[in-house]
């Protein structure tokens, strides 16, 4: 995941637990989480769409 190891995953997780606090972190965590999901859901459709359009304009070829 970005060539980080352990070690900087968990010196990052130190310094936002010292920035942010123990009670805000699960929030900002759980809010990071449903933004990414929201993500990785939008490029997947906007994958599916041009797929769906290029066998559109595949067939469309076939038909001329």
């Amino acid at each position: 995941m970005f060539g980080l190891g352990i070690p900087e995953l968990i010196l990052i997780l130190v310094i936002a637990l010292v920035i942010f606090g123990p009670k805000k972190l699960p929030k900002i965590s759980k809010a990071l989480g449903k933004s990414i999901k929201e993500f990785r859901n939008s490029t997947s459709d906007i994958t599916e769409t041009a797929k769906t359009i290029k066998d559109v304009s595949d067939v469309a070829k076939k038909l001329k």
